[in-house]
């Protein structure tokens, strides 16, 4: 694939939001989710000097009734106190939420639930306001969260959430998703409208979580705003660019979105210990610069990436993209050069796997899919309301114990907390009586294709060793018209996102603690398989337009940006959304 052109678009603004204590949570002795891969990643990114080209934010973590915008009521409860001592007394709870081995109840997890979702909401804000050009929470792009559901490692679906906070101002918004696992829990989400176009470029077949058929379009107003790109093992850098960039000039061209949020997923790169993509870190990253060409605001997301090394190399050097900075192949000196060896570079090269993605068969699937482009009206227009601002300028908050001090004097973070908590509640009155402003909501009934090669068994070629999935069936009900409702879907075994083990990788990673040796000497784990339903169970989309009130943000110093408990404003709650039960 010929390199974009990254250093000459035109100088960004680029917000950063990073809480510290992301990295201090684990998912669970051999899980293949590490997220110390954010700490890792952020303190390579101020090794190198970036955040002197950016502004390093931390934001205010996501509350109940943020979360709540897109989930159930009692699902983000059943989150808030379920613990690892709790959870088999909540035996029946869990199952119906799918709290389990793939979505684990860890200690913490409702903060770090609310440490992904509030950086996503925070940077959603921060483009509605006009500040930043782009926004990056590397801590988000949980995709595969359901309204009522985990799934696939994911609790609460960040990406919904700020994609939600964006329809406020912007009238289209689109999403790209670069995960080797099909961005599923999203185009759910947004399945029956036109305001949100979803693209997913994703492993397809006898695979987690097996939805993202190139058939699968949308459904009613949102027929054709669904994209969907399936690939085959061992696709490279050359032929992953030569499917992305037409594909998403045609939407840009076509669809015009006010916003764009890229979830990258970095467990597409090659030697991912759960991926089966040959993509270089210089592959996966032009997909970045790629978006740096159009001048449409910007978030940047994470999302799946299990080799964590090969992690923190790749959201680095795509930073350095979003900032215009060209970063040196040798790699400076940080606090975990210990696990970049032996040979400490910035560079994630492809391996020698073969690539079963045919010329013949991108090209069929590249035409399939423009065409399905071709029957897009330009531009489809909605009517938009006023909308509240969507930053907190402190100068505009009535602070009575300090409102004769020096307005020259800096103030201190207990007051700026103050500052920040007084214009939440301030709000409370006006977001009780926006809540029954919901949209009317029509229901209609469809069938979501399955992956065939599942359904007939068939195993996945390639270098890991799945086990066979169990027969299944999709049975969707969705709302239409930027609505939202419910409908009971067929029943089915439940999946797991990885269930086999295989041999020891050819190259191990290397151990950052306990929970990693387990996991990278001994075994790797392969996502293989797909979340079923019971029955009786609901699905439902959610096609928003809702209305938040967001904060401001909170900028870290050098010296603050690696020290915990700083705080900032976040997002107020939308109006009127109704909110039904729903699954993947």
């Amino acid at each position: 694939m010929e390199p974009a052109p990254v250093f000459r678009t035109p100088r960004k603004r680029v917000a950063y939001y990073y809480d510290h204590d992301v990295g201090n949570f684990s998912y669970g002795l051999g899980h293949p989710m590490k997220p110390h891969r954010m700490r890792m990643t952020h303190n390579l990114v101020t090794n190198y000097g970036l955040h002197k080209k950016m502004d390093i934010l931390r934001p205010k973590r996501a509350t109940r009734d943020q979360m709540t915008r897109f989930h159930t009521d009692e699902y983000v409860d059943f989150l808030h106190r379920v613990t690892p001592e709790s959870v088999h007394e909540l035996t029946s709870e869990g199952t119906r939420y799918l709290i389990g081995e793939d979505c684990p109840a860890f200690d913490g997890l409702y903060e770090f639930c609310s440490i992904s979702a509030g950086g996503s909401l925070a940077a959603a804000a921060r483009l509605n306001s006009g500040e930043s050009d782009v926004a990056i929470n590397w801590a988000g792009g949980l995709h595969h969260a359901k309204k009522r559901e985990a799934s696939g490692f994911c609790y609460i679906n960040d990406i919904v959430l700020a994609i939600l906070e964006l329809l406020r101002v912007h009238l289209r918004v689109l999403y790209i998703d670069i995960d080797i696992h099909h961005g599923d829990g999203v185009e759910e989400a947004f399945y029956t409208t036109d305001r949100v176009m979803t693209a997913s470029f994703h492993k397809f077949g006898d695979f987690f979580p097996g939805t993202g058929d190139v058939r699968d379009i949308g459904l009613k107003k949102g027929k054709n705003y669904s994209v969907n790109v399936p690939l085959r093992d061992g696709i490279g850098d050359l032929e992953f660019g030569n499917i992305f960039r037409p594909v998403i000039s045609h939407i840009m061209e076509w669809y015009r979105p006010g916003a764009v949020v890229l979830q990258c997923g970095a467990d597409s790169l090659a030697g991912d210990k759960l991926g089966c993509f040959n993509l270089s870190m210089r592959g996966h990253a032009d997909c970045v610069a790629f978006m740096q060409t159009f001048d449409v605001p910007l978030i940047t997301l994470g999302g799946g990436g299990y080799t964590v090394r090969n992690v923190a190399r790749t959201w680095t050097y795509e930073t350095g993209l979003l900032v215009g900075q060209k970063l040196d192949e040798d790699l400076p000196f940080n606090d975990y050069i210990q696990y970049f060896g032996p040979e400490y570079k910035l560079e994630v090269p492809p391996t020698s796997m073969d690539n079963l993605n045919s010329r013949e068969y991108l090209d069929n699937l590249r035409t399939k899919i423009i065409d399905n482009l071709r029957n897009l009206p330009s531009a489809p227009g909605v009517q938009m309301q006023e909308t509240p601002r969507t930053t907190l300028n402190p100068a505009d908050v009535e602070v009575s114990d300090d409102e004769d001090s020096d307005l020259d004097e800096r103030i201190s973070q207990r007051l700026r907390d103050a500052h920040v908590q007084r214009w939440d509640d301030e709000l409370s009155s006006d977001e009780a009586e926006a809540d029954g402003e919901g949209l009317e909501s029509a229901w209609a009934a469809a069938t979501s294709r399955r992956s065939s090669s599942a359904s007939t068994g068939k195993r996945r070629p390639g270098i890991m060793d799945p086990l066979k999935p169990y027969e299944h069936d999709l049975a969707l009900k969705y709302i239409s018209q930027n609505g939202a409702g419910a409908a009971k879907g067929k029943g089915r075994a439940k999946r797991t996102f990885f269930a086999a083990r295989a041999a020891k990788p050819v190259l191990a990673d290397l151990h950052l603690d306990e929970d990693e040796d387990e996991d990278d000497q001994d075994h790797r784990h392969h996502l293989n398989s797909r979340i079923g339903t019971r029955s009786g169970r609901t699905r439902a989309y959610f096609a928003g337009d809702g209305s938040t009130v967001p904060g401001d943000t909170t900028p870290l110093s050098d010296v603050e940006m690696g020290s915990p408990a700083l705080s900032a404003a976040a997002v107020g709650s939308t109006n009127g959304h109704s909110r039904a039960n729903g699954r993947w």
